[in-house]
């Protein structure tokens, strides 16, 4: 029997758009009417690596059981009960209305595992948006646009640690770590696949462009753990690629960054980071992924320490917001080297995936409050309260205060420097969002 995940909202929250996308195929009609889903639809997906039978539900709302909505609410009623994890969607764009908190409500006493998606969450206002959905009392929501395939990687992944813990260790065996190689092209990315391999498995050679596809290979570290590793195609600037297959390859290369754990940025090390390494760093920080940076070719650079110290100046001026970024170098022609590559993907994927205790993090949060306290906005100082730990993958902070949500970036950024030093989290990014109390007497 495989896990059931069910999804289940209001209509016209983006259910069957949702369930299309993690199924990976167009297996439910979708439009902007409600109510077009009236049966259960169930397909079997594969989401990190773990089968699963997902299930899209009729909209919840309340009517009477004769009729035709109470009936397909009374369906979904029932695929919920046999559910190992119900999706509760709710629409980032409509903000939280009484029937979501009303089926928020009727969800919790169903006794059944819940995670909270809002939907339509495009670009940084909403995520803003999404924030909102804390009120509903179901834990960390996960911010996604179904339509535009943004946040569906960090999607499935919860998906997958959710499932129950039986089923769940089988599935963390067996599932790869996902590694993607990125970088412009002639960096050696195909060249380091194949020492990683063993094997010619990429054609290699000195013409820049060979590799077209992202192509995946599955490997077995000296622990015996397996890593997944995709070699993708150069990726060089948006006004230099011109050629529609070169178009599709530098897409199957950011979709590979956006589904990996950790990403390799390999740069020529003869050359040093040119500004178009530091776009495809930024590109990753922006998508949330553990990143190691490798020099590559290192066996050639005439001058090691002054190319080492060229790349931290330069990583310390361009790339702040990766501070402490992991630097391996090595020759991924001889193999020299190539051996720190995967301790360090490790490691980087352990602070990825870090956790801080509450209490610890709050200790912090007020000595960090005391040292240098919040600045005047209008006038007025901020109060900044608390913090919390709403997710890893990248470690993901809320603070919470009055008018929290005007904290200045130059503040924004203390608090984040302040959480990598102390808590020993270099190289990774850090997402600080910021939520603001409500003053009950603002407007009397």
């Amino acid at each position: 029997m495989l896990p059931i995940v069910v999804i289940a909202g209001r209509p016209n929250v983006g259910k069957s758009t949702l369930f299309n996308r993690l199924a990976g195929r167009r297996a439910a009609l979708v439009a902007d009417t409600p109510g077009v889903t009236r049966d259960r639809k169930e397909a079997e997906a594969t989401l990190r690596g773990r089968r699963v039978r997902l299930v899209d539900t009729a909209g919840l709302e309340e009517s009477a059981p004769e009729t035709l909505y109470g009936r397909m609410r009374a369906s979904s009623a029932t695929a919920v009960s046999g559910a190992d994890l119900v999706l509760f969607v709710v629409d980032a764009r409509a903000g939280i209305t009484p029937p979501d908190a009303h089926f928020a409500d009727w969800l919790r006493r169903q006794g059944r595992p819940v995670l909270l998606v809002v939907n339509k969450a495009e670009g940084r206002a909403g995520a803003n948006a999404a924030l909102e959905a804390y009120a509903l009392g179901l834990g960390d929501p996960v911010a996604v646009s179904a339509e535009h395939g943004e946040g569906l990687a960090d999607l499935m992944r919860e998906i997958a640690d959710r499932l129950p813990a039986e089923d769940a260790a089988e599935g963390d065996a067996d599932r790869p770590l996902k590694l993607a190689i990125v970088g412009r092209p002639n960096a050696g990315k195909s060249t380091l696949l194949n020492q990683l391999v063993g094997e010619e498995r990429m054609i290699t050679g000195p013409e820049p462009g060979l590799t077209r596809d992202a192509v995946a290979v599955l490997i077995t570290d000296e622990q015996g753990q397996v890593v997944e590793v995709v070699d993708t195609a150069g990726l060089r600037r948006r006004a230099r690629i011109e050629q529609a297959l070169e178009k599709m390859s530098v897409s199957a290369a950011i979709e590979a960054l956006k589904m990996a754990e950790v990403v390799v940025l390999a740069v020529d090390g003869t050359e040093g980071l040119h500004e178009q390494d530091l776009q495809i760093a930024r590109l990753i920080e922006r998508e949330g992924r553990a990143c190691v940076l490798v020099l590559n070719k290192w066996d050639v650079v005439p001058d090691r320490a002054a190319a080492r110290k060229a790349v931290a100046d330069r990583l310390e001026t361009s790339l702040a917001q990766l501070k402490g970024l992991p630097v391996v170098t090595m020759s991924a022609l001889t193999g020299h080297g190539v051996d720190k590559l995967l301790p360090a993907v490790r490691q980087a994927h352990a602070v990825w995936n870090m956790r801080v205790a509450t209490g610890a993090l709050n200790r912090w949060f007020e000595a960090a409050l005391e040292r240098h306290q919040p600045p005047l906005v209008d006038g007025r100082r901020l109060k900044l309260r608390y913090i919390t730990q709403a997710k890893a993958r990248p470690p993901t902070f809320v603070v919470f205060g009055t008018r929290a949500e005007q904290t200045p970036d130059a503040y924004q950024r203390y608090l984040v420097n302040g959480l990598r030093e102390s808590f020993e989290l270099p190289g990774t990014p850090i997402r600080l969002q910021f939520r603001g109390t409500q003053n009950p007497y603002a407007e009397t």
